[in-house]
C-alpha cells in the first residue's frame, strides 16, 4: 500500500497532544508503523531521489517520532539535511516554506532532545538558520510567510528556536495571522494555527505534563451555518489546462460558469458539471485540510507521478486556499492546471 507517513504523522502529534493512558501497547505499535513507512516512503529513492509522498510528509513523520522521544536512523535524518542543503523542497509554485518549516522543527527537535550525537547536532542546528533566514527573506509585505496557512509553521519555528523574541518576522507575521483567521476553516489548518498563538509549537507536546492537564474537552452543539449575505449571481471564467507530455491539447476547458454570489469554489465546480451543453466532471477526495481537487475531465492527479491539480487565478497566481475556501468574484478567471511537484 501507498506509504501513509504524513496521516500517521498528525494523528500521532494529535495522540501525544491529547494525554493518552500510559498503557504503551496501541501507541507503540502506531510508533513502529510510523519507523515502517518512513523506510517505505524511501524506497525507490536510487530512482527518483525524493520520497514517494513528499518531503513534508516524509519531516512530519520525523517530527512526531521525536516528540514521542523515539530515536530514527540517521540515514533518515540525513536524507532531509541533504534535501535542505540542495533546495530540493520547492512546489511547482515555487513555495517550499511549509515543508522547510516541518523540516526546522524535526531537526529541533531531534537537538533538543538529544536523539542524536554532537556533530550531527551542530548540523541540525546550522540547517536551522539556514531555513530561519530563508523565512525571513521570503516574507512579503503583508506580512505572510510563503502564504497564508504556511505562515503558522514559519512562526513555529521561531518560537521553537526562541527567535520570536528578537526577529521582527515573528511580530509582523503575528499581526498578519490575526487579520486572516476567517482563513483557517479546517480542523488541520486550525491546529497549525492555533499553537503559534498562543506563543507554542508542536515541540511543546513532547515536554506536556499530562496529569496537571484540566479535562477541558467537552462537546458542544454546532452552531447553524449563517445565511449568504451576498444575494444575486456571478459568472466565473473556468479554464482547465494540461501541459505537455501528458496532454497534446494545452487548454481542455475555457467556459463561463454563472454561480450564486459568494460560491465556493467547490461549487462553481459543481455548477459547471450541472450545465451544459459542454461536459465538465471533476472528482474530489476528502482530506484532513478538506476536500482535495483530484481529477479533472477524467485526468487523475497521483502522486506515483508528482503532479497536482494546482488552483490559480488569472493570470497565473496561486490560489492560498482550497477548492471549499476560496469564494471567487464575480468576473474572475479560474484555473486548474496539472502541475508538478
Amino acid at each position: 500500500e501507498w506509504p501513509e507517513t504524513g496521516r500517521l504523522a498528525l494523528y500521532l502529534l494529535g495522540l501525544r497532544a491529547t494525554c493518552p493512558p500510559l498503557e504503551p501497547g496501541p501507541q507503540r505499535s502506531l510508533v513502529t508503523w510510523l519507523k515502517y513507512y518512513l523506510e517505505q516512503d524511501w524506497a525507490g529513492s536510487r530512482h527518483h531521489g525524493h520520497p514517494l509522498t513528499s518531503y513534508y510528509q516524509y519531516s512530519l513523520g520525523v517530527l512526531a517520532l521525536c516528540v514521542h522521544r523515539k530515536r530514527v536512523r540517521e540515514e533518515v535524518i540525513r536524507r532531509l539535511l541533504a534535501a535542505e542543503r540542495h533546495g530540493r523542497f520547492g512546489h511547482a509554485d515555487g513555495s517550499a516554506t511549509d515543508t522547510e518549516a516541518v523540516t526546522a522543527l524535526a531537526f529541533t527537535c531531534l537537538e533538543r532532545e538529544r536523539l542524536v550525537g554532537a556533530r550531527l547536532a551542530a548540523e541540525l542546528r546550522e540547517a536551522g538558520r539556514r531555513v530561519r533566514k530563508r523565512m525571513v527573506e521570503a516574507q512579503d509585505p503583508d506580512g505572510f510567510v510563503g502564504n497564508v496557512y504556511s505562515t503558522p509553521w514559519a512562526m513555529q519555528v521561531f518560537i521553537a528556536t526562541n527567535a520570536c523574541r528578537t526577529q521582527p518576522a515573528y511580530s509582523r507575521a503575528m499581526a498578519a495571522l490575526l487579520e486572516n483567521l476567517s482563513a483557517f476553516t479546517t480542523a488541520a489548518t486550525m491546529a497549525q494555527a492555533l499553537p503559534a498563538l498562543h506563543g507554542r509549537s508542536y515541540l511543546d507536546i513532547s515536554s506536556m505534563r499530562c496529569r496537571e492537564e484540566p479535562d477541558t474537552l467537552t462537546p458542544i452543539s454546532p452552531e447553524p451555518e449563517p445565511l449568504s449575505k451576498t444575494p444575486g449571481n456571478m459568472t466565473v471564467q473556468l479554464v482547465v489546462e494540461c501541459p505537455q507530455p501528458w496532454c497534446l491539447q494545452h487548454r481542455l476547458y475555457d467556459q463561463p460558469v454563472p454561480a450564486p454570489a459568494g460560491a465556493s469554489l467547490l461549487d462553481v465546480l459543481r455548477a459547471a458539471s450541472a450545465q451544459g451543453p459542454h461536459n465538465f466532471s471533476f472528482d474530489t477526495q476528502d482530506t484532513p485540510h478538506g476536500p482535495f481537487l483530484s481529477r479533472v475531465l477524467g485526468l487523475e492527479a497521483r502522486q506515483q507521478k508528482q503532479n497536482y491539480w494546482q488552483l490559480l487565478t488569472a493570470p497565473n497566481t496561486s490560489l492560498q486556499m482550497g477548492v471549499a475556501d476560496y469564494r471567487p468574484h464575480n468576473g474572475e478567471t479560474l484555473i486548474l492546471r496539472l502541475s508538478k511537484w
